[in-house]
């Protein structure tokens, strides 16, 4: 059977979904791309599947949907022949002792960037800030490239992710372009937390204090400051370079 009608329950279903609150409310999202609905099959992640009716696919959770409703459900410019309902992750605990804080990243690219970066150097947990991008945002989720399937994200406030974190011993680093501690000085650490801030204004100063130290990245003085993506993902490789 094949989906025609814009009115069928699950198509309207897909669509709720394009808004935050109706995510929050089902915690459910959407993945669309065959490389990113196959990475969510991975990890059983997936609720319901669409493809288009043209397309093989031998699931009983499998729904067949003509292009134009596709395009109707589709959050792309130009959409995919696959679909899928996803379950949102549920952890709430944090994890490992290599850890990202995000406080106010809003930019979903950026978001993105910086979950493949932390997959990529070893990061345990990313932690959001409640005024971060949805993580579940479809740009946010297609920018990471399937990578928010291999590393455990929570949102919580980050007064009480550093409380958490200071209990385990672990040392937490923020940033700051201007009064930090060079990161070419930092040596020998085995565990750290990081703390990266708004692409415009950086950690929050209340944040800032309530870390061991800040951090920053020499480079040419005629470049200001870096991309928030671009400069987490320096800081996280020297970090992890710097184990032992």
């Amino acid at each position: 059977m094949v989906i025609t009608s814009l009115d069928n329950k699950k198509v309207k279903e897909v669509i709720k979904l394009h808004n935050k609150k109706y995510r929050d409310l089902t915690n459910t999202f959407i993945v669309e791309t065959q490389h990113l609905v196959e990475e969510a099959q991975k990890y059983g992640m997936v609720k319901d599947l669409f493809r288009v009716e043209d397309e093989v696919e031998d699931r009983d959770d499998t729904y067949f949907v003509t292009k134009e409703i596709m395009k109707k459900m589709s959050t792309m410019e130009s959409p995919s022949n696959v679909l899928a309902i996803c379950w949102k992750n549920d952890s709430k605990e944090i994890i490992g002792d290599k850890i990202l804080l995000l406080d106010a990243i809003q930019d979903p690219g950026n978001l993105g960037t910086i979950i493949r970066s932390s997959v990529a150097f070893g990061v345990t947990t990313i932690v959001l800030s409640r005024d971060t991008v949805d993580l579940y945002n479809p740009k946010v989720i297609r920018a990471t490239e399937g990578m928010f399937c291999h590393i455990n994200i929570i949102t919580m406030d980050l007064e009480e992710a550093i409380k958490i974190i200071k209990e385990k011993g672990i040392i937490i680093y923020g940033t700051n372009v201007v009064s930090g501690t060079n990161i070419k000085e930092i040596s020998n650490i085995s565990s750290f937390a990081l703390i990266v801030g708004n692409e415009g204004n950086g950690v929050k100063k209340h944040i800032q204090l309530l870390c061991d130290d800040n951090l920053y990245i020499p480079m040419n003085d005629n470049v200001e400051s870096l991309n928030v993506g671009i400069a987490c993902s320096i800081l996280l490789y020297e970090l992890r370079s710097k184990n032992g």
